[in-house]
């Protein structure tokens, strides 16, 4: 480990990541820039410079032409919005924030419901951000918040909206098929409307599509207004347009005395884009838990040495010595002065393996002191590496989605379209002689049969069938994205740690010296490790509690995960392996290892060196062992006792069983690539794997999602990882697939989450959302066909407002239909034939 304190102020930060770099930084004469380790130098040397024009047109390609909100100098703020669900609503909501004195930039997301704004805080208050951005149905707050119950306000009242106006609807429709459609079809009315009968009948009608209109509607009517105000027309703005100019129509025929109605056309529109807008806040509200777990875990007291006093975070001031005991999250990014100890960097770094910390190490703030007490002095500008991993992952997931749901694209044209062709007919109507009146219902019947009901459901349909078919094979959907970006996959980026392998330390084999038994020296450095808190311990004791003696002599201790990890026990335990209960007396930890007395003799458990310093010899035989086990990528734990070494245990992070022929199949069409923090052995055993095109080894946290960004000059990136030092990489690739097993903040920042831990899934998930981005082109498709047909009959008034709500409803129902076919993998995972 570098002792060199990386957090002095006068130091550059690493051109890849931006972490401060040693002094001298590392460099290398073929690649530009300083790198703060060898890692980030290899990611920079193989993808090139992320500034340079490539880059830019990503930049463009992903966020919009002229969109650099990276670019603006001042303090960042993340809020969380409910009530977004298009195109419109992001550009209405930055419009209103930059119209603020003071903020200088806002980036909003509704696939995220995420808002970053960059503001003058000496110019706003930040507690004031919240209430600058909430109105006109949108309610903002500080990110990690929510409702009492975790459910979004907004959501609350849309199912209100439901009830109320399904009621009232269902009501009416009743009203309708006993009082109206008998007259549509030439039968004489059950009550006439001058009568007291028909006018209480007609009004109540009126009285309950009112209700619905105004009511249900509500938010339908709020889109419309925020896209005539954003000055972007979208498809609230076109269903808006059709209810209430059917509910005008059938008012003022009501109130002349005609029976021809059209109040059951604003209802069926209203109650069925609700329905639609509900499904898609429930698919998106899964993916926005955003970081609230992970928000629990950073650190907001820090305890003062040496007096152990806890203070607020933002009172710790550079050279400030802080004292960390075993069990706690470190607060700060520091040195240690004093103490040593294993340390647990998995929550921000995702490799398993403890490192050992002593004084003149740099110590990552959100890491966990494992067994011993630390003191580190906080350097110039600290901050936790856990607080940037929550402020990156918000950056990317406040960014504009890649790509917009196609309805919405298109409604831009196709609302503008529709309104003009409607006046236009109307008005060509009136001019030829026709009456106010038929060139009104002409005029009305374009509107009414061009209500994209089909076109609003065709998407979360769609998207209903993927998400229930992914979860049949144990696959959840969090993102609706996923099912856009996961067809056109060029690079998948897989994480090292919990992905390939299976991201907890176990034992891989006991290996014995001349004539002794290996069963022994399982169940001696078990008796001492049961006394430590570090993960090798606690892997040794596992393997102890359930090993069964193999035939070469060696111990066969099970596949990687046994049920015995992390169970400590007492140390007078018995060990299951036929061995009576075993007593250790004077307990030392080592820096380097454990050390106890067990049945009177001493017994040292731990690195190489620690037996040479303790004067037991290690035979060439071992030495050997020893170096062959490292050239596997696992930890060597020596065993010694009587003066001499005994055996060597293999402890390492293992492969999954089914690694090899996921990486096959994730290969076929796609380049592969690996991603880990580890350096050596340990990541060098992938790079002559078939199917594995690169290695990036030694990659920081802080670098892995820029990594992934400058993949994406190869194409479309998925990455797979398990992390919590995954999610920004997961955040910033087209795809990201987090394994079930991993951490909430990286299952968070996920598009899909692989519930049953099963490798071979990832390539399943690309295939489901394949299949379901086609049954999404297949209904879009057939919207718009009918369209293309209904629209042309209406104008030439082959269709009344009646019959074209009939057709509306028919387009609707084969689209409803179509999604609720589930997909077939067969056929190499293309949407082939369909069940049920």
């Amino acid at each position: 480990m570098n002792s060199t304190d990386p957090t002095d102020a006068d130091r550059a930060g690493c051109s890849l990541c931006e972490l401060p770099t040693p002094s001298p930084p590392v460099t290398d004469a073929d690649v530009d820039g300083e790198f703060c380790c060898r890692g980030c130098l290899e990611v920079g040397r193989a993808l090139g410079d992320a500034d340079g024009a490539e880059a830019a047109a990503i930049e463009d390609a992903v966020a919009g032409e002229g969109r650099s909100i990276e670019a603006v100098e001042g303090e960042d703020a993340f809020l969380a919005v409910d009530g977004m669900h298009c195109a419109t609503c992001e550009a209405f909501l930055e419009g209103r924030a930059t119209a603020v004195d003071g903020v200088h930039a806002a980036e909003a997301s509704y696939a995220s419901d995420a808002v970053r704004l960059v503001y003058d805080p000496d110019r706003v208050d930040p507690d004031a951000l919240p209430d600058l951005l909430s109105g006109f149905g949108y309610v903002a707050r500080e990110r990690g918040s929510g409702g009492d119950d975790g459910v979004p306000d907004n959501d609350v009242a849309l199912v209100k909206f439901l009830i109320g106006g399904g009621m009232f609807g269902m009501m009416a429709m009743i009203w309708y098929a006993i009082f109206l459609y008998p007259q549509y079809f030439g039968y004489p009315p059950v009550v006439e409307l001058g009568t007291f009968d028909g006018l209480y009948v007609y009004l109540n009608i009126w009285l309950m599509a009112s209700f619905v209109l105004f009511y249900t509607g509500y938010p339908i009517l709020r889109g419309a207004y925020v896209s005539l105000r954003a000055g972007m027309p979208n498809m609230d703005l076109l269903v808006a347009v059709a209810a209430l100019a059917a509910y005008a129509y059938s008012t003022l025929a009501l109130a002349v005395g005609r029976t021809d109605l059209y109040f059951d056309v604003s209802i069926a529109v209203v109650l069925v884009v609700t329905g639609g807008t509900y499904y898609e806040g429930v698919v998106k509200r899964r993916a926005t838990g955003l970081l609230s777990e992970l928000t629990e875990r950073q650190v907001a007291e820090a305890r003062r040495h040496p007096d152990g006093d806890s203070v607020p975070i933002e009172e710790v001031e550079a050279g400030d010595r802080l004292l960390v005991r075993a069990g706690e999250r470190v607060p700060l990014d520091g040195t240690v002065r004093e103490g040593s100890a294993a340390v647990d960097e998995s929550l921000v770094t995702g490799e398993s393996l403890p490192v050992g910390k002593s004084p003149g190490d740099f110590l990552r703030g959100g890491t966990v002191v494992t067994d011993a007490p630390l003191v580190l002095e906080v350097g110039e500008g600290a901050e936790s590496t856990l607080d940037r991993l929550v402020e990156l992952l918000w950056t990317v997931q406040s960014a504009r989605p890649g790509v917009q749901r196609l309805a919405d694209k298109l409604a831009t044209i196709f609302v503008p379209l529709v309104l003009v062709v409607a006046t236009v007919v109307a008005a060509a109507m009136l001019a030829t002689g026709s009456t106010f009146t038929a060139a009104m219902l002409v005029g009305l019947t374009v509107l009414i049969v061009s209500c994209p009901c089909a076109l609003g459901l065709a998407t979360p349909l769609a998207i209903a069938s993927g998400v229930r078919d992914a979860a049949e094979r144990g696959i959840v959907v969090v993102a609706e994205t996923i099912f856009e970006d996961a067809p056109a996959v060029d690079v998948v980026a897989l994480d090292k740690t919990g992905t390939l392998t299976t991201g907890s330390m176990a034992v891989d084999g006991v290996h014995p010296g001349e004539g002794v038994d290996p069963s022994e020296i399982l169940r001696r450095a078990a008796a001492v490790e049961r006394l430590s808190e570090h993960p090798i311990a606690e892997a040794i004791v596992a393997a102890a509690d359930g090993n069964e003696l193999s035939t070469d002599g060696g111990v066969d201790v099970g596949g990687p995960g046994s049920d015995g990890v992390g169970k400590r026990r007492q140390a007078n335990d018995g060990l299951s392996a036929g061995t009576d209960a075993v007593d250790v007396e004077g307990f030392e930890r080592e820096r380097r290892g454990v050390t106890g007395r067990v049945g009177g003799e001493r017994v040292v458990v731990g690195h190489p060196d620690l037996l040479a310093d303790r004067g037991l010899t290690v035979t060439g035989a071992l030495v050997a062992r020893i170096d062959r086990i490292r050239a596997d990528g696992d930890v060597p734990v020596v065993v010694g006792w009587g003066g001499r070494a005994r055996g060597v245990i293999a402890v390492g992070d293992a492969p999954r069983e089914e690694w090899r022929e996921a990486v096959e199949t994730l290969a076929a069409g796609r380049q592969v690539v690996l991603l880990t923090g580890d350096e050596g052995a340990a990541a060098d055993r992938f790079r002559a794997v078939d199917g594995i095109d690169e290695v990036f080894a030694g990659v920081p946290p802080e670098a892995k999602a820029e990594t992934v960004r400058r993949l994406r000059s190869r194409g479309t990136v998925a990455m797979v990882g398990d992390g919590s030092n995954d999610a920004p990489a997961l955040a910033a690739a087209d795809v990201g697939i987090a394994m079930g097993s991993g951490t909430k903040l990286a299952t968070d920042a996920a598009d899909a989450v692989v519930v049953g831990d099963d490798l071979g899934a990832v390539a399943e998930t690309l295939e489901i959302a394949g299949g379901t981005n086609r049954r999404i082109r297949q209904n879009l498709g057939w919207a718009f066909v009918y369209n293309g047909i209904a629209i042309p009959l209406a104008i030439t008034g082959l269709l009344n407002p009646f019959l074209a709500a009939v057709a509306m409803a028919t387009s609707s129902t084969l689209v409803v239909l179509n999604s609720s076919r589930s997909l077939d993998p067969a056929d190499g995972g293309l949407l082939a034939r369909l069940r049920g």
